[in-house]
């Protein structure tokens, strides 16, 4: 890429910390949703549950913009002693994070598809569904759903592990790079 914009290479540009940022609080408020609505059957779960299916339809538009952003703009430099296996898998955990915020709004839909049952988006637009329902296609986006959240529940409490763990046991700038 030859129109990489960068600012300051120690830290991560403006967009780029509003985008993790503002990703961070609206996937943490799906994943509680999601554990809210599957733990209890109150009037209101329909209610969380139509909000719930609209925002995931924001969290894939927002993620593929912050995929295009992440790509426009060069990375902090890792800490220069870190080991060849440590610089992997930091890279490698970003990228299954973000295909993790992919693909769970993704089997989202599908489920929500396959149930016959559209997506309505605040009003702004709707996302059709199957016109027959296919229930052996609900049942199998269902169950892959509930397994990407506990993925990406574990994602993040390793991501947010690593960061603490820079910050007070490495006392490097990583964490402050993405303040």
């Amino acid at each position: 890429m030859t129109n990489l914009q960068t600012t300051n290479s120690e830290r991560f540009s403006l967009s780029m910390r509003l985008f993790h940022w503002g990703m961070a609080a609206l996937v943490v408020s799906m994943l509680a949703a999601g554990l809210l609505m599957i733990t209890s059957l109150q009037p209101w779960q329909l209610t969380l549950l139509t909000v719930h299916k609209a925002f995931g339809v924001i969290a894939i538009i927002l993620v593929t913009a912050r995929l295009i952003n992440r790509l426009r703009h060069r990375l902090p430099p890792l800490p220069s002693d870190l080991s060849a296996a440590q610089q992997w898998g930091a890279k490698a955990s970003h990228w299954l994070l973000y295909g993790l915020l992919f693909a769970m709004p993704l089997s989202g839909y599908l489920m929500q598809y396959f149930a016959g049952r559209p997506i309505e988006v605040f009003g702004w637009f709707r996302l059709p569904a199957a016109l027959q329902v296919d229930i052996h296609n609900y049942a199998l986006f269902r169950e892959l759903h509930g397994w990407l959240a506990i993925a990406l529940i574990g994602m993040i409490l390793l991501h947010v592990g690593a960061a603490l763990h820079h910050h007070f046991v490495r006392k490097d700038n990583v964490l402050k790079s993405m303040w």
